[in-house]
């Protein structure tokens, strides 16, 4: 037979077939919900994201900022693909899990068990749509595979030194007595007792069944398994400890704000290697091919920058020192400011003092807040981690988004405003030498450094808790900062985030939203920088967080939260939602703020406000 001609590619990145479409998400969902190792559920299917090197991103945007690449070591973001029921890009997806179960005949096997019909879904005895597992199975490595429902229907009901399947035929049901895992009964036509799914959950469930994790990484087209040592654990399919995402972001500062950089990225490696000499030749030639004149001046001023952000990771070497020096970069320019009058019009960062003062928030110890008008964030999806929540100073393992190393991340870039507010750190350090203060402060570090060596591959080299009664501090304020401007300024509590500047040297915190949709950027929360309005919104917090509705239960907490590294601190006062929040709603003590009853004095503004 002659074999059939070659197709043709009609189009750069076209896939060689067209997959069906299995539904849609807003893109920002790529990076925050739905991202590459996640699981979808669409319709009565579940799907999970497969890798980068898998998707067709077609005509998707490229996206820049400078700093954030070069920490992340790519040349580029991508923004996810946007596709309709026509176009032939988009985010590639697989089946999973594999294990299915029939609604009529209760049948539970492996999806390609019930001969369903092409194009299809369904038991191909009943015709009826196929149930995807409702449990799964991860590890901290990141590894995700099927829930073994042979192996936990059979444990106790085979003989000694029994080897291989009983060859008979798996059946879940539900009794619905309870809502319970005790009502869900796996069973096995080879005539064993049923068995419950009761107790699946525990940690040391499939330990117990000699179950390992067998290092199957499903998002991944033919990637290999890897060894593994970590312990499976149950989970639902849908619990947000099946994916977590280790997001990377940055604001586009000067001189990186102005849009050239953004115009500059495709030739930078070339302008990067030339002699100062030869830069205006070389911007010549690039003025002739493409149009629009670009200043030798502002070409160096990148250059030059460049040079200065190398120099401060030199000086500065060790575990997140680039995202240190990222922040830091950050800090001297939200306190600098950077006026409208100053740039062009595609400036995207716009920082500039308001132009009254306040007494009242120079004797709360806050300098003269910034009013941010303009911003622009961009964050990436560098990697994802399963059971173990990410933490900014944890050690969890980074699932990988692909099996050959690509030049680029997914990431998406929003447009905002916020309000920078800057502490007064001589009194900031004044409070902190209190016995009382520092012993509170003490309790919370010393619950993150355990909760820190228990992640640790290695405990002795655990990273240090970042936990000083400054960041907590900054923390707690910007916490109940953002509970008082969703009610006074309108913005849901979602909406704003929290961007925090805390060490040796900085005492500062960023309130800001930056968000694609309605509760975009519109001059709200500028407005709410301003030094008559914030005093009254920073005295209506305080006076709000000095009585929680869980009191004294919450202010006489000694540890609360995940992992007890909270103090007084609870959904009812000070918790917000975890988009919101740096560090997954953890270091807040609001004793810190307003003190307690038994001793008011430890609270910073109790004694600010009376100096």
């Amino acid at each position: 037979m002659t074999p059939p001609p070659s197709r043709r590619r009609r189009g750069a990145g076209a896939p060689e077939r067209s997959y069906p479409r299995r539904g849609s998400v807003r893109r920002a969902q790529m990076i925050t919900t739905y991202g590459v190792g996640s699981m979808i559920a669409v319709d009565s299917e579940s799907f999970i994201v497969a890798g980068t090197d898998s998707w067709n991103i077609g005509a998707a945007p490229t996206i820049h900022e400078h700093r954030l690449q070069r920490i992340l070591g790519v040349r580029s973001f991508r923004l996810p693909p946007a596709s309709n029921d026509t176009s032939k890009d988009g985010v590639r997806v697989r089946r999973f899990p594999l294990w299915h179960s029939c609604p009529i005949c209760s049948s539970l096997q492996h999806v390609r068990g019930f001969n369903s019909p092409p194009g299809k879904n369904e038991c191909g005895d009943c015709q009826e749509g196929l149930v995807p597992s409702r449990f799964i199975v991860a590890c901290a490595a990141g590894h995700i595979d099927d829930f073994p429902y042979w192996k936990w229907a059979h444990r106790d009901n085979r003989a000694e030194g029994a080897s291989g399947h009983c060859g008979g035929e798996m059946r879940i049901r539900t009794s619905g007595r309870t809502a319970s895992l005790r009502s869900i009964v796996v069973s096995c036509t080879c005539g064993i007792p049923e068995v419950s799914m009761e107790g699946a959950f525990r940690r040391t469930a499939l330990t117990k069944l000699k179950v390992r994790c067998e290092g199957k990484r499903p998002w991944l087209k033919e990637a290999p398994a890897q060894p593994c040592s970590e312990p499976p654990r149950t989970l639902q399919r849908g619990s947000s400890a099946a994916w977590q995402p280790i997001v990377k972001s940055a604001l586009s500062i000067p001189p990186w704000s102005d849009g050239l950089a953004d115009r500059l990225a495709p030739y930078w490696d070339d302008l990067r290697n030339l002699e100062r000499s030869e830069i205006p030749l070389y911007l010549k030639i690039l003025t002739v091919r493409e149009g629009g004149e670009i200043s030798t001046e502002a070409v160096h001023a990148l250059l030059d920058a460049e040079l200065h952000e190398d120099s401060g990771l030199d000086q500065e070497p060790g575990r997140d020192s680039a995202y240190r020096a990222l922040r830091n970069q950050e800090y001297i320019h939200l306190r600098s400011g950077n006026a409208e009058r100053d740039g062009s019009r595609e400036e995207q960062f716009v920082c500039e003092p308001p132009t009254t003062g306040s007494e009242d928030l120079t004797r709360l110890g806050l300098a003269r807040p910034m009013l941010v008008k303009r911003l622009r964030e961009v964050r990436a999806l560098k990697a994802f981690s399963r059971v173990e929540s990410p933490d900014a100073n944890a050690d969890v393992h980074e699932a990988q988004l692909s099996l050959t190393r690509m030049d680029w991340l997914p990431a998406m870039e929003v447009q905002g405003e916020g309000v920078f507010l800057h502490l007064d750190e001589e009194k900031i350090d004044s409070w902190a030498r209190s016995a009382a203060v520092a012993a509170r402060v003490e309790r919370m570090r010393s619950n993150h450094r355990r909760l820190l060596r228990e992640r640790a591959t290695d405990p002795t080299s655990a990273p240090e808790s970042p936990a000083t009664p400054r960041m907590v501090l900054l923390h707690t304020l910007a916490h109940i900062l953002i509970n008082e401007w969703s009610l006074d300024g309108g913005y849901p509590a979602a909406a704003l985030r929290e961007r925090l500047y805390s060490d040796d040297t900085m005492a500062g915190l960023l309130i800001y939203t930056a968000t694609s949709d309605s509760a975009g950027s519109l001059g709200g929360l500028v407005a709410q920088g301003e030094p008559d309005r914030l005093a009254v919104a920073l005295r209506s917090a305080l006076h709000r967080a000095e009585w929680c509705s869980a009191d004294p239960l919450c202010i006489e907490s000694e540890a609360s939260g995940a992992g007890s590294v909270n103090l007084a601190a609870c959904h009812a006062c000070v918790l917000l939602p975890e988009t919101s929040c740096e560090l997954n709603n953890g270091l807040l003590d609001r004793a810190l703020l307003v003190g307690t009853p038994e001793d008011p004095s430890i609270g910073f503004f109790r004694r600010t406000a009376t100096h």
